[in-house]
């Protein structure tokens, strides 16, 4: 089976940074696009930021300039720079990726959720 697993979630003042990390494991042959995704308290999951398998990148426009998402592909990894963190940041932030692997059945291609870690901005 395929996991991904975040971490660097956290209690931050305005102001303040934080780094998410997500890691993926398992039999993977390959990972295209990899995303950051937000949900606040009573409010729909929305799209913070995607990176594809050569670097390209798009973000929302609400953190444009402060945050930045990067990966390590050898480490099957993608990362969440967070800096300038407002109060409206505060949701828990799920990663998302496009990831190719095998089972014992065969070989397939589908979207994977992490658990989601809290990211809590406030003095």
């Amino acid at each position: 089976q395929v996991q991904l697993v975040e971490s660097g979630g956290g209690l931050v003042q305005p102001g303040g940074s934080l780094r998410l990390s997500c890691a993926a494991s398992g039999s993977i042959v390959s990972i295209d696009i990899m995303g950051w995704y937000c949900q606040a308290p009573g409010k729909q999951r929305e799209l913070v930021a995607t990176i594809g398998s050569g670097g390209s990148t798009t973000y929302s426009d609400s953190v444009k300039g402060r945050f930045t998402i990067s990966r390590d592909n050898a480490k099957n990894t993608v990362y969440l720079e967070m800096n300038n963190l407002k109060p409206e940041d505060t949701a828990v932030y799920y990663c998302n990726a496009r990831i190719t692997y095998y089972t014992h059945t065969g070989r397939y291609t589908g979207a994977r959720w992490g658990q989601g870690t809290q990211v809590t901005v406030s003095s």
